[in-house]
């Protein structure tokens, strides 16, 4: 059985709409292509908050060694 903490919310963001909100990390992909599918005509406006994926980026360039 998991819990709340195995599935930790991620920020996303949709300058467009000028909205914010935070789902669980388990339903981004469905939840930002249905937004943009529904508002935007498919037009990749909704995303993850730009300053998580870039600090995500980098642990795993560090992880994988990249940045030695």
């Amino acid at each position: 059985m998991s819990s709340d903490a195995d599935d930790p919310d991620v920020p996303i963001i949709c300058p467009e709409c000028e909205t914010e909100s935070r789902v669980p990390l388990s339903e981004v992909a469905n939840m930002l292509d249905r937004h943009n599918e529904n508002q935007h005509d498919g037009e990749e406006c909704a995303q993850i908050d730009p300053d998580l994926a870039a600090q995500l980026q980098d642990l795993v360039a560090e992880d994988m060694g990249l940045l030695d």
